[in-house]
């Protein structure tokens, strides 16, 4: 959990961000290497795991389910495997602090184990539902106690006999799809998931690299995504990728503040996960990939990114599924843009960390930023010049609208400050002194 000491966090006005540097692994490609780790039969050694809370409590999790994964001295983690179909029943609650899709993936994990599974997590994940898990795990024949909502601490009680089913998502989303693919490795005959619209694939593409037989195939409903149930897995080498998440905060910063120059090294370049990269080009910021390669299965790049003018543009809700916690750094850029930047299919915004959506509205507001809100959508107008800034904001124990204003503040008229920092460690530890050693200013606020 966060220490509950709040830790408020400036940021003033810099000068052009110069230098390479790399962002902190992939949280997405890092919790599920340990999970698949802690099933895979022999060693799997991790390099480049993001050692955020969110994640460091995944490998909690796995620990107290009977997996076992350790940072060795030479800074890599490696996970010795109990076989598919080898968990054992935890001993204690599992609690997933702040983590969405830790806690939605293990409850796909566990539920095809004739065992009972607690979990709990912080202020903000008690407050997040988990129905959307819950419902297709139930078709499978696990059974859940949660409080209203689906929201936690609730229990999966999970199921002897795993029923397959195909499920075609309401919404698109890659952590119920991960979840009911994870329920299926433990689940005999073949579990497909049918998706409106194509989301992240690093759960397909993971599973593949462990040996596990998935097929995907395009039908007229959707995407197909089948897991051939019970399979062995094998354990490997995995190097996990610069988080594009992550990297879209020092991106945004350089494309604001004029006179930056930066490379971004070893980012994932996955093409489910790069909508922010593709709409920044489109409002015209300079941002080109160096060195484009596959590794473990995924492809990187480097990213040398330069100040550019931004035009708004619209971004369609077709696009939401890649790039949905970029939304809120995309707003900061849009509030640097000459004229509207209107972003569509939003409504996931609502149900994250915080209500992203009304949380972004608020603060540009406060920033001097003319902006508008629906109930899916966000409207933000830029004159080309420096919003106000000035503002003081609340950001929710929310890690991406507090790293979102900090970059804000760099490049506003006046400093910007965040009631609290300390959930940045969830996804970015290390954020303040990485902007920082660039000729950002970022600092810990008088109060």
């Amino acid at each position: 959990m966060h220490s509950s000491a709040a830790r408020p966090l400036t940021s003033g006005t810099g000068t052009g961000l110069k230098g390479r540097i790399r962002v902190p692994g992939d949280k997405s490609v890092s919790h599920r290497s340990l999970m698949l780790g802690a099933l895979a039969l022999g060693e799997t050694e991790i390099h480049g795991l993001l050692e955020g809370e969110d994640v460091l409590r995944t490998a909690a999790a796995m620990r107290l389910l009977g997996g076992e994964a350790k940072r060795g001295e030479d800074g890599i983690w490696r996970a010795q495997g109990r076989g598919n179909g080898g968990l054992a029943e935890a001993a204690d609650v599992l609690d997933l602090g702040n983590a969405g899709t830790g806690t939605r993936l293990l409850m796909g994990l566990v539920a095809p184990y004739p065992m009972t599974t607690f979990f709990t997590g912080d202020a903000s994940l008690r407050s997040r539902p988990m129905a959307r898990v819950s419902d297709p795990l139930r078709l499978m024949g696990a059974d859940f106690v949660t409080r209203s909502k689906g929201r936690p601490p609730l229990a999966v009680i999970g199921t002897a006999n795993p029923l397959p089913i195909t499920y075609k998502l309401p919404v698109a989303s890659a952590q119920v799809k991960s979840a009911i693919l994870l329920a299926g490795l433990n689940t005999p005959g073949i579990t497909t998931v049918i998706e409106p619209e194509h989301t992240r694939d690093h759960t397909e593409l993971m599973l593949k690299g462990f040996g596990v037989d998935i097929r995907i195939e395009e039908t007229p409903e959707g995407r197909a995504s089948s897991i051939v149930g019970q399979p062995e897995l094998k354990g490997r080498k995995i190097i996990v990728p610069g988080d594009p998440s992550s990297a879209a905060f020092p991106i945004v910063a350089a494309l604001i503040l004029p006179g930056s120059e930066i490379v971004i090294e070893n980012v994932g370049l996955n093409p489910h996960r790069i909508g922010l990269i593709d709409t920044l080009i489109e409002m015209g910021g300079s941002i080109e990939i160096q060195n484009a390669r596959i590794e473990a299965g995924e492809k990187v790049g480097d990213l040398k990114v330069k100040h550019s003018h931004l035009k708004g543009v619209t971004v369609p809700a077709s696009r939401a599924p890649s790039m949905i916690d970029e939304y809120p750094i995309l707003s900061v850029a849009a509030a640097f843009a000459e004229g509207e930047t209107r972003m569509l299919g939003l409504a996931e915004l609502r149900v994250k960390e915080s209500d992203r959506l009304g949380a972004m509205a608020r603060g540009l507001a406060a920033c001097g930023v003319s902006v508008a809100e629906g109930e899916d959508w966000l409207a933000v107008t830029g004159n080309g010049k420096k919003p106000k800034g000035g503002a003081h904001i609340a950001v929710n124990l929310d890690h991406r609208p507090a790293m979102s204003f900090l970059v804000l503040g760099l490049a506003a008229e006046k400093p910007v400050s965040i009631d609290d920092g300390s959930p940045i460690d969830t996804s970015f530890p290390g954020f303040a002194d990485l902007m920082n050693g660039m000729g950002g200013s970022i600092s810990v606020k008088n109060r």
